[in-house]
């Protein structure tokens, strides 16, 4: 009998594109403290770490009050911003991700977790706009843990399903999710439509160009 598997995804970058929101709500929690916002690039670098790891790796002069006033701002935008359209269509899953996640979740021996920079209350927003509740047996978020690239969230999600870290991959668009993955002890595979380069992904077993090439890529590292 095949073990039982865990496969963890990174949500933004991987599973859903919400670089728009991100960068305008970044302009505006920037804007609101009167400071000159980051470029995209530099944004997007920081993509998928906790709020006020990302606003203090993005401008390392800030105090600790002007990371918590821009990491709250930024709050607020990005929930006014996805009110205005929902969340469906401004953080769109990615070509054929939701079938491939309904691939992998039809095989009994895997089980499918996240593990996210985003808080619990965007996850919820995120899971109920895609129809995505009760796919993932388990949901780590920022609200909970240490930023990437500590291994927190893996090291939960493993100990939650009792899966062996030989038996689990981890699937993310950073070299955050790289790191993490490896310093939890699982296979990493890197996607190359997210937001970080493809030559940030160096800590990965495998990187693949579309959710298409995701299930023989699991079956490749977890062999």
């Amino acid at each position: 009998m095949q073990d039982i598997r865990l496969i963890i995804f990174d949500v933004d970058g991987t599973l859903v594109d919400s670089q728009v929101d991100i960068l305008a709500a970044m302009g505006m929690a920037f804007r609101s403290s009167d400071m000159v916002t980051p470029s995209k690039t530099e944004i997007l670098s920081i993509v998928g770490l906790s709020l006020e790891t990302a606003f203090a790796k993005l401008v390392p002069s800030l105090s600790h009050g002007q990371i918590l006033k821009l990491t709250d701002d930024y709050k607020d935008a990005y929930v006014a911003l996805r009110g205005k359209v929902g969340a469906a269509q401004s953080s769109p899953m990615f070509p054929h991700a939701r079938q491939i996640l309904d691939q992998l979740n039809a095989i009994d021996e895997n089980l499918l977790a996240v593990a996210t920079g985003k808080s619990r209350r965007g996850l919820d927003k995120l899971l109920d706009a895609h129809e995505l509740r009760g796919v993932f047996v388990s949901e780590q978020v920022a609200d909970h843990h240490p930023s990437k690239p500590d291994p927190s969230m893996v090291l939960a999600c493993l100990k939650e399903t009792g899966v062996e870290p030989r038996n689990a991959v981890m699937i993310g668009d950073t070299s955050f999710d790289m790191d993490m993955g490896n310093a939890a002890g699982v296979r990493t595979i890197g996607v190359d439509w997210g937001y970080h380069p493809v030559d940030r992904l160096s800590g990965a077993d495998e990187i693949i160009s579309s959710f298409l090439d995701l299930p023989d890529a699991i079956e490749r590292v977890l062999q």
